[in-house]
């Protein structure tokens, strides 16, 4: 029986590919050899070729020794699709190379080769055999309590306040890999020096000497004195008197960017509770289907329910989907992918779908994540036409939603005008089984939306936003039609300031002309459709819960 020869470690960059490697080395006190992937390719024909096997001939000479290849995918590209005869050359001599290393040709010595990429998929077969690279460990995004050991780690030498809280920045930083932590603390450092409460007395003093000192040349002297504080080394005594609290590692979690969401495809919204009006029972509903098992999952997995549910969000347009699904991500501090129903679409066969599983995966890794469906009865309409593209991926998308991969804290969020068109597979329990009704605002509602939206704008002490709110006018307005009124207001206000040269306010004036240019998107006609749909999904539901009663009774 022969131990492994090769390792093959991938993931995400900044996951500690390469520590993990320094680490094996350092732990068994062997010589680590590593090889650079770019200095590997030459231009001369056959001299890649020579390297590649001087190499392997010093690590035999060394032997026992450790082989680190970083970013190995630059070097052995799939032949299959390679550019130029020397690429298909130097992954030919890099397997024979591999193979010499046996034991019986090393001399009984073990010669164990680690090879590092972010690129599984581009490397090529025949190095991912068994007796080249036997084990494939994929090191992801760490999940909330290794956040809080790698934490713990990169902090064991700084001096920390008693303020600091482990739990509670690993809750915060999802998305985030190590490096990405190692860069936080250097931020929260930063920071803490930044403070200057380290020499604060004898910086107040010289900022009263600058102050009360009449002579201009001794003032601009204190000042320069002053401003040196920020430049010069500090002494033993600033440095003693330094510490990092939780108020610097939480700026400086507005700073680091987590690679999570580097590439734009997972952010937490900007958009909170605050920037909705009305819609509680909701908000609720959202909170404790959502907002709950990502605060506390244990307590969910203790009374069985360790599957994330998934919501659909339906009614007329302009009525806070969107915006409903974005507060509740910044509510949990989430990520947040957003994906527009049509996006995800492509012409080329397999391309649609490998699209979906992209999404999921990076939501797996960006985990808790909230995935929104914007539209999505375009993506996921009802089986049965001609259309096989549509078919395929309706299915690859049930098949992530509920299918042999744990979806492991991934929320599902799904907005349509028309739920009628959406596959009924995808709105089965354990799928989107939380229907919500997202209605047209009562009068109540529509005070709230009006006082939410007019919060930074400039009203008139004569305004009162009720009356505007249950006038009949506003009959059948959504939250979308309340918006664009307030705007309109707005800018005939701003239109009067202009050609009058005064300051700008908002009057009981400017939204009545406002009245005359906006009105209500959803008509009547339209909203005892929604309704009627409404009413059909909850029948629908019925239904079918009455079927499986009936099918779980004995049989008389």
């Amino acid at each position: 029986m022969f131990p492994t020869r090769g390792i093959l470690l991938h993931g995400p960059p900044g996951c500690g590919k390469t520590m993990l490697a320094h680490a094996i080395a350092g732990e068994l006190r062997i010589p680590l050899l590593k090889i650079s992937s770019p200095e590997i390719v030459s231009g001369v024909s056959g001299e890649s070729e020579a390297k590649i096997r001087q190499f392997f001939k010093e690590a035999k000479r060394l032997a026992p020794c450790l082989v680190f290849i970083d970013e190995i995918d630059a070097i052995t590209q799939k032949r299959e699709t390679a550019q130029r005869e020397m690429e298909r050359r130097i992954v030919a001599q890099f397997l024979t190379s591999i193979d010499e290393l046996a034991l019986e040709n090393s001399y009984e010595k073990l010669v164990l080769i680690i090879g590092a990429t972010n690129r599984l998929d581009s490397l090529d077969s025949a190095l991912r055999r068994a007796g080249r690279f036997d084990r494939e460990i994929s090191i992801g995004f760490p999940d909330e309590s290794s956040r809080e050991k790698i934490l713990r780690v990169k902090c064991n030498r700084l001096r920390l306040d008693a303020t600091v809280d482990f739990p509670l920045l690993a809750k915060k930083t999802s998305g985030f890999v190590g490096a990405d932590l190692e860069a936080l603390t250097k931020e929260a450092g930063i920071f803490a020096i930044n403070r200057d409460n380290s020499f604060g007395e004898e910086k107040d003093i010289l900022f009263q000497e600058a102050k009360e000192n009449k002579n201009i040349k001794d003032r601009l002297k204190a000042r320069a004195v002053l401003q040196s504080f920020g430049r010069r080394p500090l002494n033993v005594r600033e440095l003693s008197l330094l510490y990092i609290n939780m108020d610097d590692f939480l700026l400086a979690l507005s700073k680091v960017q987590p690679s999570a969401r580097r590439e734009g495809f997972a952010t937490i919204p900007d958009v909170t509770w605050d920037n909705i009006g009305a819609l509680k029972d909701i908000r609720e509903e959202l909170k404790m289907n959502i907002l709950e098992p990502i605060r506390f999952p244990e307590k969910f997995i203790k009374i069985g329910i360790s599957q994330p549910l998934g919501c659909l969000l339906y009614g007329p347009p302009g009525c806070g989907k969107t915006l409903l699904a974005k507060a509740i991500a910044n509510e949990s501090g989430a990520s947040f992918i957003s994906i527009k129903g049509p996006e995800l679409l492509n012409k080329y066969v397999g391309e649609s779908e490998r699209s979906i599983r992209l999404v999921f995966d990076r939501a797996r890794i960006s985990a808790p994540c909230i995935i929104f469906f914007d539209e999505l009865d375009a993506l996921c309409p009802k089986r049965g036409s001609e259309n096989a593209a549509s078919v395929r991926v309706v299915n690859q998308l049930l098949t992530e939603m509920d299918g042999l991969e744990p979806r492991k804290q991934v929320f599902v969020i799904g907005a349509t005008n028309r739920p009628d068109m959406i596959d009924p597979a995808m709105l089965r329990p354990g799928r989107l089984d939380k229907l919500l009704f997202v209605d047209l605002p009562s009068p109540e509602d529509r005070i709230s939306i009006l006082t939410t939206l007019t919060k930074k704008v400039p009203l008139a002490e004569t305004v009162q936003i009720s009356f505007f709110a249950k006038d009949n006018r506003c009959e059948g307005f959504s939250g979308a039609d309340l918006a664009a009124l307030v705007r309109e207001a707005s800018i005939t206000a701003l239109k009067e300031s202009i050609q009058n040269n005064s300051e700008v306010l908002i009057t009981n004036h400017h939204f009545e002309v406002a009245f005359q240019k906006v009105f209500p998107s959803v008509s009547e006609k339209d909203q005892k459709i929604y309704k009627t749909l409404k009413m059909k999904l909850c029948n629908a539901r019925a239904h079918l819960r009455d079927e499986d009663e009936r099918a779980m009774s004995p049989s008389k």
